[in-house]
């Protein structure tokens, strides 16, 4: 598996995450971002760490530190909301508006039947992402999504319960289950990609990676164009 770099230099890392690639083992097995962590070292001793999440299946800027102190300041920028993201996914469905702001309080809920999952609700940790309608193509349509917060799955519910249109193929917050969604849609994983991310740095020119549109957003018909930042 290639794993491009979009950023280096002595304390960090930015890669372009495959969709596909956990960061932690999975509990079943099978491939994780440490089985990547010799190719990553670059010369350094000591392999990177991942700052932040992305899902499985999400795709684009993952942010990686080369050493603990590194990953202590990056940490804290997430923390303090200074890191500026911004990803892309398409939605199942057309959306009428061009533009807007999702403010909800999220809270992790579970059951034997479904697992867990993340649900809008009054007593659950605030959360606000920016969006914006890019393109419609095949009865689908690209949003870029530009998160303030970073709770679980964030974008995720938001596309399903702020814009009343869930991420393509997504098993979780989808209107159909997995089985059906893949029969439907031909399989895939769920829609969403990192396509750019800023961190600010005292003393040091920000980190700045972009990732260009993945081979499966172009196959539905969105041209690579349509990820520049505007």
């Amino acid at each position: 598996m290639n794993i491009p770099i979009l950023f280096e230099d002595g304390e960090a890392l930015v890669i372009d995450k495959p969709a596909g690639l956990s960061i932690d083992r999975p509990r079943k097995g099978g491939a994780a971002l440490e089985d990547h962590f010799e190719d990553l070292k670059l010369g350094f001793q000591r392999p990177p760490a991942a700052v932040h999440r992305l899902d499985t299946d999400t795709s684009g800027c993952l942010l990686l530190a080369r050493n603990p102190k590194a990953h202590k300041r990056f940490a804290k920028a997430f923390e303090d909301r200074l890191v500026i993201k911004r990803y892309l996914g398409i939605v199942a469905g057309e959306l009428e508006e061009e533009a807007g702001t999702i403010e909800l309080a999220l809270s992790k809920i579970s059951s034997a039947e479904k697992g867990w999952r993340m649900i809008a609700a009054k007593k659950g940790k605030p959360s606000v992402t920016h969006w914006r309608r890019v393109d419609v193509q095949g009865g689908n349509t690209l949003v870029e999504f530009r998160p303030e917060t970073g709770r679980t799955h964030q974008i995720r519910i938001h596309a399903e319960a702020g814009l009343g249109k869930a991420l393509l193929n997504d098993p979780v917050y989808g209107s159909m289950s997995g089985e059906e969604m893949g029969a439907e849609k031909g399989g895939g994983r769920t829609m969403l990609h990192a396509a750019g991310l800023i961190v600010p740095r005292e003393g040091k020119p920000a980190i700045t990676a972009t990732a260009s549109m993945p081979a499966d957003f172009i196959r539905l018909g969105f041209a690579d164009s349509a990820a520049i930042d505007v």
